[in-house]
């Protein structure tokens, strides 16, 4: 089934999960290429989904990122799932472009955010930025739920 040059949406995923952890710890496209051997171009094939992550690929990359392999599928929808070459011999249809939805986990704010909070030493001022955090959500949406 060809897919017209667009990424599978599982390697989009598998790509931006990539991205994801990559920017958690602080490492540029070219630092993650430098430890892999490879070019920062083609991490950003890889983040982008355009490139295919093989199995010994992926297993560097878990090592590196410090991560188990499984992290890469973590948190896939069924939407992408449906999407993965297997099911879509099963279903017998032409994959559609797919675009990751607007989700806060692939935002670079999201990602400074938590970067920020964990370089808090003080443990109890963690805890009560938390709080606080969560209390200010909480009053926008009118929950109290932890």
């Amino acid at each position: 089934m060809a897919s017209l040059g667009k990424p599978n949406p599982v390697d989009v995923h598998v790509g931006s999960r990539v991205r994801m952890r990559r920017t958690l710890l602080g490492i540029s496209q070219e630092k993650l290429g430098q430890a892999l051997g490879l070019t920062f171009q083609q991490v950003q094939k890889y983040e982008r989904g355009a490139n295919r992550i093989g199995a010994s690929r992926l297993y560097d990359l878990s090592r590196v990122l410090e991560v188990p392999v499984n992290f890469f599928f973590e948190e896939m929808s069924e939407e992408v799932q449906d999407q993965s070459p297997g099911r879509l011999f099963e279903k017998e249809r032409e994959p559609e472009a797919y675009q990751l939805p607007d989700d806060p986990m692939n935002r670079r704010e999201t990602l400074e955010l938590v970067r920020a909070y964990y370089r808090i030493a003080d443990p109890e001022a963690r805890r009560r930025l938390f709080d606080l955090m969560r209390s200010i959500a909480n009053s926008f949406d009118g929950e109290d739920s932890e």
